[in-house]
C-alpha cells in the first residue's frame, strides 16, 4: 500500500507506521551526519589529550558547535524544499508521502530529529565543559 492511499483506509495503524519509517529514515540521515561530527571532534580531543582540561574544553565547545548548528536546521527545517533532503532521497517511491503534505509532514519530522540531536549535543556539551572546570582545577 502506498502512502497515499493510507488517507483513504480506516486503519490508523498504516499511517503510523508510514510515519515511523520517515521517522527512521530522517533519525539514519542526521545520526550519521552526527556520528561523523563527534568522530571529528574525537580526532581533535586525542589531539590535545596531552592538555586533559584543553581536551575537554575543545571537545566542549565543538559539541556546542555541532548543536548551535543542529538548532538553525530545525528551524530551517520546514522550510527546506524536501525534495533536496537527504531523508527524502533515502525513502523509497512506495514510502514517500504524496506532494501535497511532503513538505509538512518531512519538515515536520527533520525539525523534529534536528531538535532531539541538538539536546543531545547540548549534554554533550554540559558534560564535557564540565569535566574541563573538573580538570582544569585540578592542575592549577
Amino acid at each position: 500500500m502506498t502512502f497515499a492511499t493510507l488517507a483513504e483506509t480506516p486503519d490508523r495503524r498504516l499511517a503510523y507506521k508510514a510515519m515511523e519509517t520517515i521517522e527512521r529514515v530522517a533519525h539514519v540521515s542526521v545520526g550519521r551526519a552526527c556520528g561523523f561530527c563527534g568522530l571529528a571532534i574525537i580526532c581533535f580531543m586525542v589531539g590535545f589529550s596531552y592538555e586533559p582540561h584543553l581536551s575537554a574544553r575543545v571537545g566542549g565547545m565543538f559539541s556546542f558547535i555541532v548543536t548551535l548548528v543542529l538548532v538553525a536546521k530545525a528551524f530551517i527545517a520546514p522550510r527546506q524544499p524536501y525534495k533536496s533532503t537527504e531523508t527524502w532521497l533515502m525513502l523509497s517511491d512506495e514510502e514517500r508521502p504524496p506532494p501535497a503534505v511532503a513538505q509538512t509532514v518531512i519538515g515536520g519530522v527533520l525539525r523534529n530529529v534536528f531538535l532531539q540531536y541538538a539536546r543531545f549535543g547540548a549534554a554533550t556539551t554540559v558534560v564535557l565543559m564540565g569535566a574541563a572546570v573538573i580538570l582544569g582545577s585540578m592542575t592549577a
